[in-house]
């Protein structure tokens, strides 16, 4: 029986069953595509073109990692939250992400007279005096002394994960034999 889905790109059991391995992270192995690809029924060049026509087409948007920090040694986790002038917000924002410790950064509409602030950065070290002594480092190096700041030290971790899509099928009994038990 092939399993139907709303996407057009995912047509039978081998595809849903990539796309479900797929939501479960990269294994984290000397070849990931290929360990995949087992676990779907697909060579590894087949899963790289698969992967390739389900980014063209926008069934995936991206890939990317999640590096669960705590587990690394990074104690310290600071969102840094800025209130740039609009007019100087893009070249900040270059600025930072230039840092080699800022590892998100983006911008936020303001939020009233209570949350003034517009652009926000992540910062990850392995204590706070870190954190601290690159916060100043990168308030001098953006030249951005003289904006409103604020910094917002993580006290828990609750979850970390990578985004998860569920599958909507034309034919749901066709895909549930697929889906994890």
């Amino acid at each position: 029986m092939r399993p139907e889905s709303s996407h057009p790109l995912l047509t039978d059991a081998r595809d849903v069953a990539l796309f479900l391995a797929l939501l479960e992270g990269l294994p984290l192995v000397s070849r990931p595509y290929a360990a995949l690809g087992a676990r779907a029924g697909y060579s590894e060049a087949e899963v790289i073109a698969r992967l390739r026509d389900w980014r063209e087409s926008g069934l995936i948007k991206r890939l990317g990692v999640i590096v669960r920090h705590r587990r690394l040694g990074y104690r310290a986790n600071a969102m840094v939250v800025f209130d740039v002038p609009d007019e100087r917000v893009g070249s900040v924002a270059r600025a930072m992400c230039g840092q080699p410790f800022v590892t998100l950064c983006y911008r936020r509409p303001r939020r009233g007279d209570e949350w003034p602030y517009n652009l926000f950065c992540m910062i990850h070290g392995h204590d706070r005096a870190l954190v601290e002594a690159q916060i100043r480092q990168l308030i001098e190096t953006c030249g951005i002394s003289d904006v409103p700041t604020a910094t917002l030290f993580s006290t828990r971790c609750f979850k970390q994960r990578g985004a998860r899509y569920r599958l909507t099928p034309a034919n749901p009994a066709a895909v549930q034999p697929l889906l994890p038990a």
